[in-house]
């Protein structure tokens, strides 16, 4: 019975891994190894059946974009019994190409004779039912990039798998018989815990990510399926979690989204979010009734400095400026590069008269800084306060309106305005 309920374990496992896994025999010579299993996830990524992939040949998905000088030196890696990893193009059913990655490894039995190649391609899913199969079923688990962890019906840990190891470092003897509520980051909330529980307790899979924490201290993202096993009478005996490791996509979500949102050259918030924030300010100033200004500000003559010095020495002057200017505002103002030399504050709960004395001490700033290698610039200021029926585009429009004033002016000026005049745009 012990054995049949671990068979079930090992299976339900694998049925939940994310790698698809194929095994052949040892034949190298033509026609080349025979495919003797295929779980369920080699079927959804090659689009045959278990049946048409089984007695088949490898070569089956292999086609034009199949790199030929990485089968020689598989063909040459697996001769010598060794282990061999590599990505290649390989082609569904259908005809289209998929790219797969390959971790394929021999086999021996008791006497030393090797018998198997075992390839994890992605997901280690349903292997075969007998006793011969749940060992490469075994072996294929502790081979798997995916954490895999089994606890028995109390939460405690009964096994984990080498990735485990890897991400947590952790060694699997100092987990056993442990919770693993150890790998807890304090990235998530109790109610997190009880939805996790409510879910398993009625015997049902849960499936989320977890932000989980390593020996050191360190953070990774799992996306993680928890699975609970019952016994024939329907109780829980066991749960199978398994985890795949998306740190890096979630760090690269995380970039990409800063990059959208930010200016590359300074750092500060670009145009696009900047006027998505503006917009819902807007829209909370009038529901508050709260004052809201904007300052748009300006390099003064900043061509000459491109044309005198070259745009490089004009970026240097960007950057700095950006770090000018938030040096000198406020917690809750916003600062955002509006585009080539001309940058905005959005300046909440902030009246007119508040935001044109906070322009005025941005430019005295800006006009005693030593900027590199042009020494002193100056800058010209436009200040508005939103009124209750503007949209984002009318005040934007009376900001500029109200810096070229300045500039009309003779520049190194702040212009506050609360009406609709405006003077035309003299040359920057």
């Amino acid at each position: 019975m012990r054995e049949m309920q671990y068979l079930r374990l090992l299976e339900a496992a694998m049925e939940q891994s994310f790698n698809a896994v194929l095994i052949t025999t040892a034949q190298l010579d033509r026609p080349g190894p025979e495919i003797v299993y295929v779980n369920a996830a080699m079927t959804r990524m090659s689009g045959y059946s278990r049946e048409e992939l089984l007695g088949t040949t490898p070569r089956l998905l292999q086609g034009p974009e199949t790199d030929r000088d990485m089968l020689d030196h598989l063909r040459a890696a697996l001769a010598n019994g060794e282990h061999f990893e590599a990505n290649t193009v390989n082609y569904r059913k259908d005809g289209t190409p998929y790219w797969v990655e390959w971790s394929i490894s021999p086999m021996h039995d008791e006497e030393g004779t090797l018998t198997h190649f075992i390839s994890i391609q992605q997901d280690v899913t349903r292997l075969v039912e007998d006793q011969k199969q749940m060992k490469l079923l075994s072996s294929a688990l502790e081979m798997s990039p995916d954490i895999v962890v089994m606890a028995d019906a109390a939460g405690n840990i009964e096994y984990v798998n080498r990735a485990f190891e890897r991400y947590t470092g952790y060694d699997r003897d100092d987990v056993l018989g442990q919770n693993p509520r150890l790998l807890k980051s304090g990235q998530h909330s109790a109610q997190f815990y009880r939805n996790m529980w409510d879910t398993l307790t009625r015997g049902e899979t849960f499936r989320d990510t977890f932000v989980d924490q390593g020996i050191g201290g360190r953070l990774f993202h799992i996306e993680q399926t928890i699975t609970p096993i019952k016994d024939d009478m329907g109780q829980i005996i066991r749960y199978v979690s398994i985890g795949k490791d998306i740190t890096r996509r979630v760090q690269n979500e995380r970039e990409l989204k800063r990059i959208a949102h930010t200016d590359t050259l300074t750092g500060l918030v670009n145009r696009m979010s900047f006027d998505q924030r503006l917009e819902k300010e807007i829209e909370r100033a009038k529901r508050y009734k709260r004052p809201l200004s904007l300052i748009m500000l300006d390099i003064d003559h900043f061509k000459y400095v491109n044309d005198d010095h070259g745009h490089d020495v004009g970026d240097q002057v960007l950057v700095h400026l950006a770090q000018v200017l938030l040096e000198n505002l406020r917690a809750a103002d916003l600062c955002a590069r509006w585009g080539g030399e001309e940058f905005m504050v959005l300046a909440p709960e902030t009246a007119l008269t508040e935001a044109a004395q906070l322009a005025e001490k941005l430019r005295e700033v800006i006009a005693d800084t030593d900027f590199p290698v042009v020494g002193q610039v100056t800058a010209s200021f436009g200040v508005v306060e939103a009124a209750c029926n503007n949209f984002s585009a009318e005040v934007v429009k009376r900001a500029d309106k109200a810096l070229y004033q300045a500039k009309a002016e003779g520049r190194n000026r702040v212009r506050a305005c609360d009406g609709e005049r405006s003077t035309p745009r003299p040359p920057t």
